[in-house]
C-alpha cells in the first residue's frame, strides 16, 4: 500500500513538470509573437507604421526642398527686375538731368534768335548816320525798327503796363517823386512816367516807374 502511494506520488511530479515544459514552449510560439506584435500595435510602434512615417518624412522633406527650389528662383528674377530698373531709372535721371542743364543754358535761344535781325537792322542804322544828311529819312529808319521791336515784344507776350493818368497802384507802379498838383482829379494819380513796365502774359516783370500828383 505504501509503495503504491509512492508511485502515484512520483507519477504526479513528472506531470507538473511536463506542464511546466508545456507552458514554457506555449509562451515562445508564432502566436504570442503576434499577440505581442498587436500590442505593440496599439501603441503605435509597429514596424509597419515606423517605415509608413519614415517614407512620409521623406516626402516631406522633398516638397520643402522643390519649395525652396522655387522661393530662390523667384527671388533670383526679382533681383534681376530690380537690377534692372534701378539702371532704367539711374538712365533716366541722368537724361532728365542734362536735358534741365540744356533747357536752361539754352531757354532763350529762340528769343534771341528774334532779336539778332533787329540788331542787324540797327547797324545799317548806324552805317547810314555817318553817311546820310537826311535826318528825316533816318528818323523813319529808326521808327521802323522800333515798331519791328514792339511787335516782336508783344508776339512773345510782353506788354506795356498803361500808366500815365490812371490811379497810382502799387502792385503796378513804383513812385519816384510826388508833385502837387491844381486840378483835383489828378491827385493820386500818375501824372508822368519815368519809366516804363512791362507784363510777361499777366505777370508783371518790371514796375512802372511814376511820378504822383497829390
Amino acid at each position: 500500500m505504501m509503495k503504491k502511494k509512492m508511485k502515484n506520488h512520483e507519477e504526479s511530479g513528472l506531470n507538473n513538470i511536463n506542464k511546466s515544459t508545456e507552458n514554457k514552449e506555449n509562451t515562445d510560439t508564432p502566436d504570442n509573437y503576434t499577440e505581442e506584435r498587436s500590442e505593440n500595435s496599439e501603441y503605435g510602434i509597429s514596424t509597419e507604421n515606423a517605415s509608413e512615417g519614415l517614407d512620409g518624412d521623406i516626402l516631406a522633406t522633398d516638397k520643402v526642398l522643390t519649395d525652396v527650389s522655387v522661393v530662390e528662383e523667384k527671388l533670383a528674377e526679382m533681383q534681376d527686375k530690380y537690377i534692372r530698373l534701378s539702371a532704367e531709372f539711374d538712365n533716366y535721371r541722368k537724361r532728365t538731368l542734362r536735358e534741365k542743364m540744356d533747357l536752361s543754358r539754352y531757354a532763350g535761344e529762340n528769343l534771341l534768335l528774334g532779336i539778332i535781325p533787329l540788331m542787324d537792322d540797327f547797324e545799317r542804322a548806324l552805317k547810314h548816320m555817318d553817311t546820310s544828311t537826311d535826318c528825316i529819312a533816318l528818323k523813319d529808319g529808326i521808327d521802323i525798327i522800333y515798331g519791328k521791336f514792339s511787335d516782336f515784344l508783344k508776339q512773345n507776350g510782353i506788354k506795356e503796363i498803361e500808366s500815365l493818368n490812371s490811379n497810382f497802384n502799387v502792385d503796378l507802379h513804383e513812385a519816384v517823386a510826388k508833385v502837387p498838383v491844381e486840378e483835383v482829379d489828378k491827385k493820386g494819380k500818375v501824372v508822368d512816367v519815368v519809366l516804363k513796365g512791362y507784363y510777361l502774359q499777366d505777370k508783371v516783370i518790371r514796375f512802372s516807374k511814376v511820378v504822383v500828383g497829390e
